[in-house]
């Protein structure tokens, strides 16, 4: 009687844990078939509500949407001069300066942030710089940056510059000062240089930190690149919207816009991948 009762109370707790499969459908492909009919359910409202002109006459079908964003990208590298370029130059454009601004963020931020968890003094002197200049808007800094560079390339770089540093910055600075004392004990009591206890203690203790800074530091570099493009002009995606807008092309802007979060997701997803392999549990 009592290993009738044990295998039941294993079947019961095996039928609640792992994937659950029913009617030969798992979660994820139950998932995907319901995000796929909302998807076509909203078009569909959306088309209607086109068709039936309940909506205004700038906001265009969802037929028109797909069939202008086929356009854009069969040829989407294809320029005619600074003002006539396809998508995918506009999109390089914005990506390359999110990179530059980034990887230079990331070059004085991680070192920076080093040198501040590590010494209380240099804490509590650039401490107050932090708290006065974190919480302000990077687009603030456009007008600072074209009147210093009198350049928008240079000047779109310096806006993602100062929108990538807080984040790794303070990332930096929580992982140092949150190192177990274990470890630097240890490390001390085998008499290592202070270099080889930066780079054999606090670089991997606080790597988990510095990657998860990255990760949020170039989604919000992302975010503002588009903004500033659209005030600064030139190529870029964020441009390629404003003009549009100009145009009132509302098909082209949404196309944009998908193409926008799509890019967005795949570098959030290849800083993920690098955060996962650098995690590690205590």
């Amino acid at each position: 009687m009592g290993n009738s009762k044990t295998i039941a109370a294993s079947v019961e707790i095996a039928s609640h844990s792992g994937p659950k499969i029913k009617n030969g459908m798992t979660v994820n492909t139950k998932a995907f078939l319901l995000f796929l009919f909302l998807l076509l359910f909203g078009c569909g409202i959306w088309e209607l509500a086109v068709a039936y002109k309940m909506l205004s006459p700038l906001i265009p079908a969802p037929s028109l949407v797909i069939s202008q964003g086929l356009e854009l990208i069969r040829d989407p590298f294809y320029s005619n001069g600074v003002n006539d370029a396809g998508i995918g130059i506009h999109l390089l454009a914005s990506i390359q300066r999110v990179l530059t601004g980034f990887l230079l963020a990331t070059v004085i931020a991680v070192p920076l942030g080093f040198a501040i968890g590590m010494s209380a003094v240099l804490s509590k002197a650039i401490d107050p710089f932090i708290q006065v200049m974190r919480p302000v808007s990077p687009l603030a800094w456009l007008p600072i940056g074209l009147a210093f560079f009198q350049d928008s390339q240079k000047t779109a770089i310096f806006v993602i510059f100062i929108s990538s540093v807080w984040p790794i910055l303070l990332n930096a600075i929580f992982g140092v000062r949150n190192i177990p004392s274990t470890y630097l004990n240890v490390a001390r009591t085998l008499e290592a240089s202070r270099w080889m206890i930066v780079r054999k203690v606090y670089l991997p203790a606080t790597l988990p930190q510095i990657v998860t800074g990255l990760r949020i530091s170039l989604g919000v570099a992302w975010l503002v690149i588009i903004a500033a493009e659209m005030l600064i002009g030139g190529r870029g995606i964020g441009y390629f919207v404003w003009n549009e807008w100009n145009n009132l092309d509302i098909a082209n802007i949404i196309v944009c816009i998908v193409l926008i979060g799509l890019v967005g997701i795949l570098l959030d997803h290849l800083l993920s991948i690098v955060e996962k392999k650098v995690k590690y549990e205590h």
